[in-house]
């Protein structure tokens, strides 16, 4: 029996998932990776311990699986996005620890950047805004701050990649440097219209080109595993950031389909077929991926805390012992009781783009219970969402007529009806929700003809369940007037700073 091993390297863990013919997962091996925090605002992950962790996972699960190498058809990797890694091209060895994307310690570079009126020059050429959150500031601050680094790099002696990079590395034994365009599409050095890194990016932000990987499609056969790896040769065949691989997953392959993803933070993406739109609300423009040489795209919003809502509600009050618990105590009230929680813990990211909010309690009584607050995190959740969408649906000038959801808060049924009832729209769960892991399959397998087309694996998509809006127009608008004025009290930039909010109603 032939299978895929998928390779799910996220921010808080290692995973790695089998999949059979039939999209089915066979077995599942999982890992945390420790987060590390130097200083505030600084978030770091140590290289070593994803690569050694992931490769940990992927014996694992085929161990569950009673599969050998010899059986894998291929491998596909799916990985959190952004995150930039730094290494010595003889020695395999990183020169510091990876920054993470939640990192903010280059903040102050990309508001230079910004004072310098670059945003519209960097937005037309990567799709992306200016913000810490991508890769090209943090490779520079590895170059400036690491003795000697910008010398060797200069030098050719040093590799930079995202986590994709990283592991197709070292699974190939350092044969391979390469990334594909979904994540090329994330550093602010790639031109996502031509398709290449960028001469003038690259001179921006002061990168050399010497220490970019090569840039491969999302689906095609880029080399073997080494022999230290496994035994028996297994082609490395499909790469995507996570988001997209999720996207891929759910099968959103027609312009106007989307998926969200809920997680630590939520990742709204929508498909836009073969012409990147230009966000005019604040969104990203991205690759979705590269598929039989066609550039594929879609528009981004991200959400910086979602499940991290119910994390704090676990871990900084209390309230609840195990995240799972929320739901039944957010159903055990009818309604929020006028409680409206902005759960911007680390700033606010799509649309409002604001690094320097925090996060707000509004309509507190002596009659507000945990059970208030609870559901007041969750409708927090989704009202975020609710403004992601908005602005997608103005810049796609196209209405969604269903959401596709994935990831671990998905399965918080109380929370996707709250977001059908927000979104006005069906919200639907798929049978399988590993979709990240069964996208970067889904790439490798197409590749080496495991999977004959998107047709037959867009067969293979089934709805779990199905959350129909339920709540009234009049109902609706009450509960986004309200959180818009809420959102409002906790937004710091310019324009909002004398513009006194409206009262909870």
């Amino acid at each position: 029996m032939k299978v895929i091993l998928a390779l799910d390297q996220g921010t808080t863990s290692s995973r790695a998932i089998v999949f059979g013919a039939a999209g089915d997962v066979i077995a599942v091996a999982q890992k945390e990776i420790r987060q590390i925090f130097p200083q505030q605002g600084w978030v770091e992950h140590d290289p070593q311990e994803i690569w050694t962790s992931q490769i940990s996972v992927a014996h694992e699960a085929l161990t569950k699986a009673q599969v050998s190498a010899k059986n894998v058809a291929a491998i596909g990797i799916a990985n959190q996005r952004e995150t930039t890694i730094l290494w010595d091209r003889l020695t395999g060895k990183p020169v510091a620890n990876a920054i993470v994307w939640q990192d903010r310690r280059t903040a102050g570079i990309c508001e230079a950047l910004v004072e310098r009126g670059l945003s519209g020059l960097i937005q037309n050429k990567t799709g992306l805004v200016i913000d810490a959150y991508f890769s090209a500031t943090k490779l520079a601050w590895l170059l400036d701050h690491i003795p000697g680094c910008r010398r060797r790099a200069e030098n050719g002696e040093l590799a930079f990649g995202t986590v994709d990079t990283w592991l197709a590395w070292n699974l190939s034994g350092g044969a391979l440097h390469i990334t594909d365009p979904s994540n090329a599409a994330r550093t602010l050095l790639f031109d996502i219209r031509r398709g290449t890194w960028d001469d003038k990016l690259l001179e921006l932000f002061d990168i050399p080109r010497s220490v970019l990987p090569e840039v491969r499609a999302s689906s095609e056969i880029y080399g073997s595993t080494s022999a230290e790896v496994f035994a028996t040769p297994i082609a490395i065949a499909g790469i995507a950031g996570d988001q997209q691989a999720a996207l891929f997953g759910q099968m959103c392959l027609t312009p106007g389909m989307a998926k969200n993803t809920y997680g630590t933070g939520c990742f709204l993406l929508m498909n836009t077929g073969l012409d990147p739109v230009t966000s005019e609300q604040k969104l990203l423009t991205t690759v979705a991926w590269n598929l039989a040489g066609n550039l594929n795209y879609a528009l981004e919003g991200s959400v910086f805390v979602a499940g991290a809502v119910v994390q704090w509600l676990r871990d900084g009050l209390g309230l609840i012992r195990a995240a799972a618990e929320v739901e039944a105590l957010a159903a055990s009230v009818p309604d929020n009781g006028g409680v409206y929680l902005v759960p911007a813990l680390t700033g606010l990211g799509a649309p409002h783009w604001d690094p320097h909010a925090r996060g707000a309690i509004f309509g507190i009584t002596r009659g507000t219970t945990a059970a208030h607050l609870a559901r007041a995190a969750l409708e927090g959740i989704a009202h975020q969402v609710a403004d992601v969408l908005d602005a997608m649906q103005q810049d796609a000038r196209t209405q969604l007529t269903v959401l596709r959801v994935d990831g671990g808060a998905s399965q918080n049924n109380l929370l996707m009806q709250i977001q059908a009832d927000l979104l006005g729209v069906p919200v639907i769960r798929p049978h399988i929700t590993e979709t990240t892991a069964l996208g970067a399959a889904y790439f490798a397998g197409l590749a080496v003809g495991y999977w004959r087309d998107t047709d037959q694996i867009s067969s293979q998509w089934k709805p779990d369940k199905v959350f129909e809006p339920q709540i009234s127009k009049k109902a609706l608008s009450d509960h986004r007037e309200n959180w818009k004025n809420a959102l409002a009290r906790v937004i710091t930039t310019d324009q909002n700073k004398n513009k006194s909010a409206s009262s909870l109603s």
